[in-house]
Formats: C-alpha cells, structure tokens, sequence
C-alpha cells in the first residue's frame, strides 16, 4: 500500500489533500514499488479474494492509512493480500498470526525507511554541482541504490532468522520456546533529563546515536541481542549469565573512556521470560528495569537468580572467601586453582515498587578483560 501512515494528512506522494501530486513523488513511488496505483481498497481487497474487512486489518496491521475509496494500490498490494490470506487459508498461520505477522513487519521495516530516507539518502542526494538541486539527483540515487538495499535487506534478515531458529531449537523443551529463561539487562544513561536542557538538539542526537551504536556493537561482539533502543537506554538478553555479566561490564568500561559521554548504571536479571514480536516481557524484565534505577553510577546490579547462576556456573565465586579456600585447597593438591571471570557483593535487601523485596548483588570483574 502506497499511503503515508504518520498521520500529517498528506499522502505519499507529498501533496495536500485535493492538492496536485508532487510529479518527482508520482516517479519516485513508482519506481520504489514496480508499478502504478491501480486499485481501490474494496477492489484490491476482491482482486485478492479477500475480505474488505480482513484486508483492513492487514493494512492497519502494517501501519498503512485509511484512504477511503482512492486508488492507492498497486498489482503487489494485491499479491500481498493474497499471500497473507493463502497462509490462513492453507491452516499454516492463524488470522490472529497473520496480523501479528504483518504488524511486526510494518513497524521493523518503517523505523528502517525512516532512518534510510532521513539519514542515509540526505546525505546521499547532497547536490554535485552548483546549479543542481537536490530534487534532480534523488531519483538518480534512489534508482542505483534500491537494487542493492533490497538485496542487502533480505541477506540481513536471512541471517536473523536462521540464528533465532537455531536458539529457539536448542530449548531445552517446548515450554521454553514460548516463555524461556534469559539475562535480561537494562543500561541507562545517567541524568539524560539534564542533558537534554542543556545541549543543542543536534548535539543530543549525536550522543544517542553514539550510545546506540556502541552499545548494538557492544552486544552483538559478545553474542548478547540487543532487544530495543529507547534513547538513552537500551535492552538487551543473552541465553547466557556469563556472556550478560561481560556486556554489562564491557559497556560500564567502554562508556567510561568516551569523556564525551554520560555515566552509565546497567541492571540484570534471570528468570522467565516471555518473547513477543521481538519484544521480552515479565517479571524478570521489570525486575532488571527496576535494579537499573538503583544502580549506582558506572556500576551493575544484579538480582539474586542471576547471581546464583553465575556462582553455578563457576563464572564467580559466592565469597572472596569462598574463592580463597579453594585455591588453598587446589594449592594443596598441586592443581590449579579455580579462575573467575566475576566477583559479587551482596548488597542490603531493599523494597523495589511493584517487586517486594529484593536482593542485588554488585557484579565487579575480578580481572582485566581480555583484548
């Protein structure tokens, strides 16, 4: 569907209701979609065999606009139709999954587009030459460029997909695929709200953009997956506490040696968690949410599930204590002793609004990270 979804009453091809259509716009659209507008909605809903009411839910879905009975449509809005509805018909998705389908394709692909047109092609259609403007090397850009973006993008999406099958396989069991147990971290930037009375508004753009970045890197390097980006916080899980406790302390290490950048405070936690559109939910997200807040500055708190699991799992002693005796004891036997890559230090039981009470733990390296 070639309709704008922000709500600002003009259409996609930039003209003011009743107003003529931009002529670059008519171009630009079909070129970017293969085709003319063609169809109305009830007659790309009936060209598909689908229902008019089954059609809107699929294109509210994918964050299109109602465009009451203009043409707007084109030969691969049909298509789309088409395959979405054949998916329900063929008892492969429910209607409900459907929709979920083309809700979270919609509102993944229009944060990329937005970023594309905004971003990437501004800086891209800087006119060449005196005289030119910026109008007249758009298309030229555009028409290169598409090709190789939606090569690009399906490649992407290709490798996502096959590394989240892969996790999801590994369940230990068809529960776990549905509401598994994961690190859940929360960083945040510490006073953001004063920052953003105090500096330019390109400036405040470029820190977020550099706290994001850092930090998707961050993620990704370590083999975390970054969930979501909120400004100056961002949430992120690993199937592993170890690998959560290294993201964490990475990000504390790395945003300390950037003067250009604010203290950070990062919260984990483990337990069950329930997935959704790419999306964690449940206790143990609002818990991780909630230990962030408390967090002291350039500091990582954890609950006590995430700390037992690191103790579990021999990356951190349960003492300093603890950690000494054993290496007596290897000592003694001629072995080596027990390395850890994490020390923890409980910390006072406190209330957490809407938790009870809990216990953190203050997560510390117990050495230099490795290069």
């Amino acid at each position: 569907m070639t309709v704008d979804d922000t709500g600002s009453g003009a259409d996609s091809n930039g003209a003011d209701p009743g107003g003529a259509p931009h002529p670059l716009a008519v171009r630009l659209e079909a070129l970017i979609l293969g085709a003319e507008r063609r169809y109305t909605p009830f007659q790309a809903a009936r060209t598909a065999g689908v229902s008019m009411e089954l059609a809107t839910r699929f294109w509210r879905a994918m964050g299109f606009a109602d465009v009451g009975q203009a043409k707007a449509f084109t030969e691969a809005d049909v298509l789309a139709l088409r395959r979405l509805a054949g998916l329900v018909e063929a008892g492969l998705l429910s209607e409900a999954m459907a929709v979920q389908v083309a809700r979270s394709t919609g509102q993944t692909t229009a944060r990329l587009a937005e970023w594309q047109i905004d971003s990437f092609l501004e800086g891209l259609t800087e006119p060449p030459e005196p005289g030119m403007t910026r109008t007249e090397v758009t298309y030229p850009i555009i028409e290169l460029l598409l090709p190789e973006l939606e090569e690009f993008l399906v490649y992407v999406w290709r490798r996502q997909l096959a590394a989240s099958a892969g996790r999801v396989v590994q369940a230990a069991d068809d529960e776990e695929m549905v509401d598994r147990r994961l690190a859940v971290g929360f960083a945040d930037l510490v006073g953001f709200t004063r920052l953003t009375r105090r500096m330019e508004e390109e400036e405040l753009g470029e820190l977020v953009e550099a706290f994001e970045t850092t930090a998707a890197d961050l993620v990704a390097a370590h083999g975390g997956r970054l969930i979501k980006t909120l400004g100056d916080e961002v949430l992120y899980a690993a199937d592993d506490a170890g690998v959560a406790a290294e993201i964490a302390l990475r990000l504390i290490e790395t945003m300390a040696n950037d003067e250009t950048m604010p203290e950070l405070r990062v919260g984990i936690a483990f337990g069950t968690v329930t997935t959704r559109m790419g999306d964690v939910f449940g206790t143990t997200v609002n818990l991780a949410s909630r230990l962030t807040s408390i967090a002291p500055r350039d500091a990582v708190l954890v609950d006590s599930d995430f700390a037992q699991e690191l103790i579990r799992t021999a990356e951190a002693p349960a003492s300093e204590a603890e950690a000494a005796e054993a290496a007596a004891a290897a000592e003694k036997e001629g072995e080596e002793p027990p390395t850890y890559r994490f020390a923890l230090q409980p910390m006072w039981q406190r209330p957490v609004r809407g938790l009870g009470v809990v216990e953190p733990w203050l997560l510390t390296r117990r050495s230099e990270p490795s290069a």
